[in-house]
């Protein structure tokens, strides 16, 4: 099953949008793929400030939350693996929702391309290897404000 956090994060921007509170994004930046600005960690962890004024391009889906963002007037593109996610809250009161870092422990974003029996048969295993040269398109959610 495809783990809820993406679904509950959107949620939670929304709402912190939706009440003019601005959202904050804590994420584990030791885990591998997450690409923030490293001068900016602190203990392992980053905190963005994702709101719709602070971001630009900001695209949220069910593997990733990527967007474009100023850091001492320098644009740097952001790219946080949703396993790296660990929770969203509003500056303002420091309500949000917090996720359990195990969630996506033994998850792999593919089974839920594999058949109901776990395995694959020729044909997908084919489709897969044809699959590799093509460019990778994936669904996406892009929130704008």
């Amino acid at each position: 099953m495809i783990p809820t956090r993406p679904y509950l994060l959107r949620a939670i921007y929304e709402w912190t949008n939706d009440n003019k509170l601005t959202p904050y994004l804590l994420v584990n930046a030791e885990l591998p793929n997450v690409h923030v600005p490293r001068q900016h960690v602190q203990d392992g962890q980053i905190v963005l400030n994702i709101a719709p004024h602070a971001v630009h391009q900001m695209v949220m889906d069910n593997d990733a939350v990527s967007f474009s963002a100023r850091f001492g007037g320098v644009s740097q593109q952001l790219y946080i693996p949703m396993a790296a996610v660990l929770g969203l809250y509003a500056r303002e009161n420091g309500q949000g929702l917090f996720f359990d870092p195990q969630e996506y422990e033994g998850y792999q974003a593919s089974a839920a391309d594999q058949s109901v029996d776990g395995g694959q048969n020729e044909t997908d295993q084919a489709a897969d290897q044809n699959a590799a040269t093509a460019p990778v398109k994936k669904p996406s959610l892009r929130i704008l404000d």
